[in-house]
This record gives structure tokens, sequence and C-alpha cells, in this order.
């Protein structure tokens, strides 16, 4: 709901009931930690709320936990997955299911701080309608993963048209509105949820909070992994790659007509075809640049293949608490 503060001349936001989206993946030794921490903050809050934990396909104890949970409480609403889809389709079937006013996405591993619950809500209620989470520091993080992290959203500002907040993290909140945009038009196979967050335009706003230590468990993000998230952003949101690839095969091509003039002048000139070291060199040179851009193009068409099969993003394997509506709209 919405309502207009004529005095200021902005539309300030009514959040009757906030939902809280934690997705969970092998979390058990966190749960327990996350629940007892967020309650209280959720409680404290002048609106109803839900706590909406989606379970990505975890092998561990976290099903039984959270199915405990949601006994011992009917604001506490469950999503299993039939498998693991990932982080971000977590996130989008937490989205998908709300039914709040405004809906905050976060982590289960406490290092999203549920003291920043407030904040976010205040500034609901101040107009803004996409709240980006900035992170300042992270506890955990060492050197390599800080440094790659700037390097990473330099590189993707430098190629991309749309501006994104350095070290905005997937701890965001949107607003009705937002949220109705994500479950309709952003529906892509290859997700960047918060890409999408910073680009669906809206009235938008930005908290710091410092991360903090891992409440239990471990990082389920590997070296590999990051590397194929920082690509999958950059092929969602820039088409510059395939602008290099085009250019490179035109500087290729010169090259080679500069290769046989060369090669026809020495042959002419000097009498003898020397130089077959360089061409040996120059060969592999090009064959590894051949294939790197072969390489570049084939992510773009394994991108365009996703989305021309449809899948679905999600599927559900069993639900806890949540309301005839939401399932029947789901259906």
């Amino acid at each position: 709901m919405e309502k207009e503060n004529k005095k200021k001349g902005q539309v300030m936001n009514i959040i009757n009931k906030l939902s809280v989206v934690i997705s969970v993946y092998n979390e058990e030794a966190v749960l327990d930690k996350m629940y007892q921490a967020v309650v209280p903050v959720v409680e404290s809050l002048p609106c109803e709320y839900e706590l909406l934990f989606v379970n990505d396909g975890s092998k561990d104890a976290s099903p039984a936990i959270l199915d405990r949970l949601a006994m011992e409480s009917e604001k506490v609403k469950v999503i299993h997955f039939s498998r693991n889809y990932g982080h971000e389709a977590a996130m989008i079937a937490g989205i998908d299911y709300s039914t709040g006013d405004g809906v905050i996405c976060m982590d289960a591993d406490l290092q999203h701080p549920v003291e920043c619950i407030p904040q976010i809500l205040d500034a609901f209620h101040q107009g803004y309608e996409v709240v980006s989470m900035v992170r300042m520091s992270n506890k955990s993080a060492g050197l390599f993963k800080n440094i790659t992290s700037k390097l990473f959203y330099k590189i993707l500002n430098g190629i991309s048209q749309t501006h994104f907040e350095e070290n905005a993290s997937d701890f965001f909140a949107v607003t009705k509105r937002p949220a109705e945009v994500l479950r309709k038009h952003f529906r892509e196979s290859s997700r960047f949820l918060r890409a999408y967050v910073q680009s669906i335009g809206f009235r938008k706003t930005t908290i710091e909070y410092t991360a903090g230590e891992r409440a239990g468990g471990r990082s389920k993000y590997s070296i590999r992994n990051l590397f194929r998230f920082s690509v999958k952003a950059m092929i969602s949101y820039s088409d510059l790659p395939l602008k290099i690839a085009s250019l490179c095969g035109t500087s290729a091509g010169i090259a080679s007509v500069l290769l046989i003039i060369y090669s026809i002048y020495m042959k002419i000139h000097v009498g003898a075809p020397g130089g077959y070291t360089t061409i040996i060199v120059v060969i592999c040179f090009m064959f590894t640049v051949l294939f790197f851009l072969l390489g570049i193009i084939g992510e773009y068409l394994s991108v365009i293949l996703g989305e021309i099969r449809r899948r679905p993003i999600y599927l559900v394997r069993d639900t806890v608490n949540l309301e005839k509506e939401q399932e029947k709209s789901k259906e």
C-alpha cells in the first residue's frame, strides 16, 4: 500500500506486513541461532511479519530443523526445493511466495546482520521502494576475496551501461511494486539478482553494513563458483565481450594480410623463405586467440540456449505453513 505525502512531495510506503526471505543450503549449524536472532527484531517492529525460509535442496539436517521451527510458529513458512537450484533461485522463490508489503532477502549464516531490518523498514516508510545493502567490510573474507570483489565491480561498471554499487550484496529489500516486477519480468535462466535489484529503477537508497563472521558452517562459494558467477554477471549485463571478439578477429585478419605481404616481399628480395620459427609462434598465438574468442561466443550461446529451453527456475517438493492462496497462485 502507498500513501502520498503531499507536504514532502513524495510517496510514503505503508508496510502492514513484512516478509523476510532467508535462503538455506546445508546450514544446520546456524539455523537455530539465526531464528533466535531474527525473531526479537521482527517482533519489535510495528507491523506483521512472516519468516520465509527457502530450503535449497539441503542434504544435512536443515529440512528437519526448518520443519520444527514451522511447527513452533505459524509465522515461520518453509519452501523445500526438489533439489539444489542455487542461491539466487532460492531468493526468487522467496519473492514469488512472499505476501508482505515489503520483502527483505538475506542469508541464514548471520553475515547479513538482522539488526539492519528496522533501518530497512524506516527506508520504506521514507518512500524508498528498493533498498540495496552495501557491504563496507567483511570480517570473514580474506585479502584475496576483498581485492577480487573490488576488481569485479570495477570491470563490471566499466563494460556495462548500468551502474552497480560497489560491494552491493544479495542482502536487499523491495516493496510490493518492485517485487511484482521481479516476479513477472525477470525470469531468465541465467540470473544476476543483485543486478536486477539495482537496474529496475524505482526510488532507491543504500544502507551500509559490516558483514559479520559466519555463525557456523562454511561458505558454499568456492573460487570456481565465484568465477562462474562473475562470468555470468558480465555476460548478462554487457555485450562488450562480443565486441572485443569482433575487434580481435578484425585485427587478426589485418595482421594475417601484413604477414602474407611480408612473406612475399622476403621471397622476392631475399630469395629464401626464412622465419619458420616466427610463423609457428604467430600461428600458435592466432589459434589461442581464436579458441578464446570461440569460448566467449560459446558462453553467450549457452545463455541463449537456456532461455530457449524455458525450463523452470526451481521446482518445489513441499511447503509448510503457506497459505492456500499462495500455493494456488504458483500452480
